[in-house]
């Protein structure tokens, strides 16, 4: 059914919010020597992880890695691993360059554009091993919660391109997002929870500061990974 002319649009799903940031020189050397390297320009055409990487290597979507401590450091727990990041904040992306520099990290590429069209025309059906969703937006007033990234019908349509035994990997720290989450990754008849409820922290997700200091205040994190079928 189509919207009426006087009915707003229904508003898209996205996988980020805008917001503004500083970049430091750092990152803005590391966007200029390292971008056309790990940076791939998102275009409506699927991406070919065998070219890309140069190998065949089970491939990990990470939705959102902000400034990319935690993703720099999973690529170098799983070194048998292959990540695609989508982050479309600037400054996270010269974050996550300077990382993969000095760490000399090879696993990882960039998009640097909304994860939601990213999946939609450059991942390929059930091509990927696993999807990492670490902290998203909890968008904490009830009447903004229908703009949370972690809806039903997003998911039906991510695990279309995982592949069946791979994984879905979801972490917050909001409560109420957390059972959200856990009511709609349970109601998908293509997943299966790999727990009894929330899963314990798998060791290679790392613990990020923010994270550390919200244990020693007292706040939760919860983890959710479910299978695909």
């Amino acid at each position: 059914m189509s919207d009426s002319p006087d009915t707003p649009p229904r508003r898209a799903i996205k996988s980020f919010v805008t917001r503004a940031g500083r970049m430091g020189t750092g990152q803005i050397k590391a966007l200029a020597e390292l971008g056309p390297r790990f940076v791939l320009p998102f275009e409506p055409a699927l991406l070919k992880p065998t070219e890309v990487f140069g190998r065949e290597a089970p491939l990990v979507l990470e939705i959102g890695f902000g400034m990319g401590g935690a993703t720099a450091q999973i690529a170098q727990t799983l070194p048998e691993h292959d990540f695609i990041g989508c982050e479309v904040h600037e400054p996270g992306v010269g974050a996550l360059l300077k990382l993969i520099d000095e760490h000399q990290i090879t696993n990882i590429r960039i998009v640097q554009h909304d994860a939601v069209e990213v999946l939609a025309q450059m991942i390929a059906p059930a091509s990927l091993a696993g999807v990492h969703i670490f902290f998203p937006d909890p968008w904490h007033k009830k009447r903004h919660n229908k703009r949370r990234l972690i809806q039903a019908e997003f998911v039906a349509t991510l695990i279309q391109h995982i592949r069946p035994g791979g994984y879905l990997h979801l972490a917050t720290d909001w409560e109420p997002y957390a059972q959200q989450m856990l009511e709609v990754l349970s109601a998908e008849p293509g997943l299966e929870n790999t727990a009894t409820g929330y899963a314990e922290k798998p060791a290679y997700r790392p613990l990020t500061k923010f994270e550390n200091r919200g244990i020693q205040l007292g706040h939760g994190v919860w983890d959710l990974v479910f299978k695909r079928r």
